[in-house]
């Protein structure tokens, strides 16, 4: 026990080293969080092996010694961890036995935004001062970074609503890169030859810290603000402000003109909340900030307040911390996997770890290209990231764990299915095998075409389609309907119920949607959103065979690249021949006679958000459908009406500032 903390002790300082001091870490934060916690808890339990080096004994800090120092008003506390729902309710239980009997809580979630803390100062309206959290109390002064950060406001309010600002305000925030404007940067460093960046909550840190602060306005940086560390009692009229509750704060830091956290919500209890989070692990990955869990607070300030700080935690707030998507491994070997429209993809092979609540032993590395510009060797310790259902993916390299052994990693000459020699085109990022009889491109074909996303034909898995393949009773996607029950009963493990189920699941495919076949052709883009377009202009395959690019562009949602790919891939001999042997077969390929229930919705355009109550939303879309309406997958000016269920994600946040009018499913069915 005693070995083991200080075991423990030591790596985590030496973790702590690498990351502050020379900012080159070579684990994860989750990591980190893991032996940390495994820290604290031993000396939660046993008070005697604490000592004065102990990490748990002082908060992090981000301090660098070439920065002026600002000290903070009050302490700039962390929360305190739950990693279920019986921590939630300990931590509830904890609370109500320090408060008056007969007490009851409220309470405000918001999301854990996994970025850089700043503390901005207000004087009469005007920002003053901003600084890093540091080491709670003191911080670095990077005013003229945040300045440069266009949702940070110079002067508040930022709108004249009748509101002044009070004397001095103290506001905590979050600085990071959203989603899409981390890829823009990673997009403009590949274009000048530099390096990718890796780590976007790193790259936020060092980008707010820059001397030049011309290097910060360059970047995109988002700040969100969700807390008061600091506030006189009047505003600049004398009146008294008056904030009571975590949401009348929210609310007032917004109406101040600070860019609060979206999706933040009020919930009466917190079973309410506990409901809620299955809801938000599936949905993190929509969002268009990384969030590392959920933050959740006492709605009652003064409760808050009175409830008071127990070592560098406050008690009226904890958070919720999500499983670890990220981890380090290590890269032990590579392969080269060839996808239906030749791809090359090379596959890491890794030590296998435990991340994202799956042990992982293989991830892609996306093309040669991103392996060349990260320079990511055979033998590194490598970052691996697992979101939701999304293929485990290779970040990057942990350079600092480099001893010399690791060795570049080459793009394949040959394929290694059909030995034809691998290509890159000019211009492209991707390496490709050209061969369209390649084996493996057929098989990954045919695999799509029959799984569940697809024409789904049931008891048609990647190893039947490859027994069939192997035995040479289907080259291509036609031969399926083809298969013959007699000749199947005579392979090993097809017996007569697998092979009767199987027959029927083909038969059935045969009257699959129009829409649906179009989207199982593997035609580049055409995923089912742009089949349901094509399907509903065109209404067979021999219109769309007959249409030309201009044509298919003048569909709302259709780009001209799409469109020539829709027209190369069906004036392809190979395919037209596939098409043929379907049509002669008995698959359908036209759609459906349009069913109009009324018109009472003609010209207008909605939106779905959230889990309605009574039908899913391919049910509201067809209903919308039938009555003469239309329904897109984004929000836009355009949209009249946004539907809006439970759990409603970033869509009916872009129509509360759009001013688009959000109904409910009850609302809906109104209007019919």
């Amino acid at each position: 026990m005693f070995e083991r903390a200080k075991t423990l002790r030591d790596q985590l300082n030496y973790h702590n080293y690498r990351y502050y001091v020379l900012g080159d870490p070579i684990i994860t934060d989750a990591e980190y969080d893991k032996l940390y916690h495994e820290l604290k808890a031993l000396e939660d339990a046993h008070p005697e092996l604490i000592t004065p080096d102990s990490p748990t004994q002082r908060a992090g800090s981000d301090l660098q010694e070439d920065f002026p120092k600002v000290e903070h008003p009050a302490p700039i506390l962390s929360l305190s961890n739950a990693f279920d729902a019986a921590d939630l309710q300990a931590w509830e239980e904890r609370n109500l036995k320090l408060l008056a009997e007969g007490t009851t809580l409220d309470y405000m979630l918001e999301p854990k935004l996994d970025g850089l803390t700043v503390v901005i100062t207000y004087e009469n309206g005007i920002l003053v001062r901003a600084a890093t959290r540091g080491n709670g109390r003191v911080g670095d002064d990077v005013t003229a970074n945040v300045k440069t950060i266009k949702t940070v406001p110079l002067k508040i309010p930022v709108e004249s609503n009748n509101l002044t600002p009070p004397q001095r305000l103290v506001v905590r925030g979050e600085v990071l890169f959203l989603k899409h404007d981390f890829e823009i940067l990673n997009q403009r460093q590949q274009a000048a030859g530099l390096p990718l960046y890796v780590n976007a909550r790193n790259t936020a840190s060092g980008t707010l810290k820059q001397k030049d602060s011309r290097i910060t306005a360059s970047r995109p940086l988002t700040a969100y603000v969700y807390d008061i560390v600091d506030i006189s009692e009047v505003d600049m009229h004398g009146q008294v402000i008056t904030l009571n509750t975590e949401q009348q704060l929210l609310t007032y830091l917004a109406q101040l003109g600070f860019y609060i956290p979206p999706e933040s919500h009020y919930y009466p209890t917190l079973s309410n909340i506990i409901q809620q989070i299955p809801t938000w692990e599936t949905r993190r990955d929509q969002l268009d900030f990384e969030i590392d869990g959920l933050v959740i607070k006492v709605n009652d300030r003064l409760i808050a307040q009175e409830l008071g700080v127990v070592g560098k935690d406050p008690r009226g707030a904890i958070a919720y911390k999500f499983p670890a998507q990220e981890a380090t491994t290590k890269l032990i070997g590579v392969t080269v996997n060839i996808g239906r429209t030749g791809k090359v993809t090379p596959t890491a092979q890794l030590d296998p770890v435990f991340v994202g609540g799956v042990t992982v032993s293989n991830a892609t590395m996306h093309n040669y290209k991103f392996i060349h510009d990260l320079d990511i060797r055979l033998g590194d310790t490598v970052i691996i990231k697992r979101s939701g259902d999304v293929i485990p993916y290779v970040i990057g390299p942990v350079t600092g764990a480099r001893d010399g052994s690791e060795t570049p990693i080459m793009p394949p000459e040959q394929c290694p299915h059909c030995h034809t020699p691998i290509i890159q085109p000019d211009g492209a990022v991707d390496h490709f095998c050209p061969n369209p009889l390649c084996p493996e491109r057929v098989f990954r074909s045919i695999e799509f075409f029959v799984s569940r996303g697809a024409m789904d034909i049931e008891g048609m898995g990647p190893q039947t389609v490859k027994v069939l393949m192997d035995e040479g009773f289907i080259t291509d996607e036609a031969d399926i309907f083809y298969l013959e029950p007699e000749k199947l009963i005579a392979l090993e493990r097809f017996g007569e119920k697998k092979v009767e189920n199987l027959m029927a699941a083909i038969e059935k495919a045969k009257s699959r949607p129009f829409s649906q076949l179009l989207a199982s052709l593997g035609i580049e883009g055409v995923g089912s959103t742009v089949a349901n377009l094509l399907a509903d202009q065109f209404r067979s395959i021999d219109a769309l065979m007959a249409a030309t690019p201009e044509e298919i562009t003048q569909i709302e949602g259709i780009g001209p690249i799409i469109a020539q790919n829709v027209v190369d891939w069906f004036n392809d001999t190979h395919h037209q021949r596939i098409l043929n042997k379907m049509r002669d077969a008995g698959v359908n390929m036209q759609a459906r006679e349009r069913i109009r229930a009324g018109d009472q919705l003609t010209g207008k355009t909605f939106v779905l958000t959230g889990t309605l109550p009574t039908m899913s939303r391919d049910e509201a879309k067809a209903l919308i459908e039938a009555h003469g309406g239309k329904v897109t997958s984004s929000v836009s000016k355009k949209t009249d009406f946004v539907v809006v269920g439970d759990s409603p994600g970033s869509k009916a946040d872009k129509a509360a500032q759009l001013g688009i009018p959000m109904i409910s499913e009850d609302d809906l069915k109104a209007m019919l």
